[in-house]
């Protein structure tokens, strides 16, 4: 279908790393997470296997996330990982290199953009096409980008928030806020050590998030409503979305005694929590909509703002997003992979997207 070059877009999250093979779809879906030695940096695990380390690593191993805030914070491990997810997806004995676009968000400085390109070079491209992450979300989430007619996406990842207004098939507006997922797992985090004293690891904070994680406290019978319909097999929300429980069984180290400890945590306290980062992608979004032109706001107002990325998902956003920007808004379909299918569109269709996209 496209010759002997391979065609590769890379969604390269600070929480979880897409590939699609254009003509195939999505190959590969992994956390972005590498496990190497202390002693010579050799890459020892990447992905899901690297992320079942974190936190319980011997002192020989350390792994680590070399995407911080939707950027690059480690260079070298990163080119390691590139290279694993080229290797996976077209093989380690390539005669042809394959041409690779690969999003960054679109705050990112010119040296930022340079080191993902660099880095993708390294590890095996013949031509690196770089592509803001609004666009290709908006792509991904098959809104018609090239109409003279403003559509506003919010994507809200694991390391950076993006909201934008696209028209023309390019962004007129556009806001990015290195606040998202990993921030509301800090603050869940702190929450626990400073009201219980008790330290909890990475992975019970997001557990902690997608089990009881709400953006609103309130709404107890539409709740148990939602609860019925699930009971019934039908999710009134996203097959995505976790089902609704009210409390869980917290477990971590005490900080006084340092043993390990269990306590019960509730949805409201979640909640509590959590709210001041929400508040700070809402800021974003309002930010973003203060600035756009009357004509473009007019057209958002009739179509309402779209959501995607992991974090859209956390149980009552949209409505929390709606209420403060009042603005409908509604999560994307699939919206974990809007921008790995967006990025994957605009390369199998290069020549349609190459006014909105750079190259090296």
């Amino acid at each position: 279908m496209f010759g002997l070059t391979k065609r590769i877009g890379i969604d390269l999250g600070t929480a979880n790393s897409l590939v699609w093979l254009a003509g195939v779809g999505v190959v590969l879906n992994e956390p972005t997470v590498v496990a190497v030695t202390v002693d010579d940096n050799r890459v020892v695990a990447v992905g899901n296997e690297a992320k079942e380390m974190l936190g319980r690593t011997p002192g020989n191993i350390t792994a680590t996330r070399p995407m911080r805030d939707g950027v690059i914070a480690d260079y070298r491990i990163t080119e390691a990982m590139l290279s694993y997810f080229i290797d996976r997806t077209v093989g380690k004995n390539r005669f042809f290199k394959p041409e690779v676009m690969i999003c960054v968000p679109t705050g990112v400085t010119q040296v930022e953009r340079r080191a993902v390109m660099d880095a993708t070079l390294s590890a095996g491209a013949k031509v690196v096409y770089i592509i803001e992450e609004p666009l290709a979300s908006s792509i991904g989430a098959k809104i018609p980008i090239a109409q003279a007619s403003g559509n506003m996406i919010v994507d809200v990842g694991g390391g950076s928030t993006e909201a934008a207004v696209i028209s023309l098939g390019g962004v007129v507006v556009h806001r990015s806020a290195r606040v998202a997922g990993n921030k509301i797992e800090e603050a869940i985090a702190q929450y626990v050590k400073r009201q219980y004293n008790l330290f909890i690891g990475e992975r019970m904070a997001e557990m902690i998030k997608l089990t009881i994680g709400d953006a609103i406290r309130e709404e107890r019978e539409q709740k148990a409503e939602g609860r019925s319909q699930m009971a019934e097999g039908v999710n009134p929300t996203s097959d995505l979305r976790p089902p609704i429980s009210e409390s869980m069984e917290v477990r971590g180290r005490d900080a006084i005694s340092g043993l390990p400890r269990m306590i019960t945590l509730t949805r409201k306290e979640v909640t509590t929590a959590i709210m001041p980062v929400l508040q700070q992608i809402i800021g974003a979004v309002k930010q973003v909509l203060e600035n756009t032109p009357p004509e473009l706001a007019a057209d958002i107002i009739d179509k309402g703002i779209v959501m995607a990325g992991g974090t859209s998902l956390l149980t009552n956003f949209d409505k929390l997003m709606t209420k403060e920007t009042g603005v409908v808004c509604h999560v994307a379909e699939d919206p974990l992979l809007c921008v790995v299918r967006g990025t994957g569109m605009a390369i199998e269709n290069i020549e349609l997207y190459k006014r909105t996209v750079s190259r090296k």
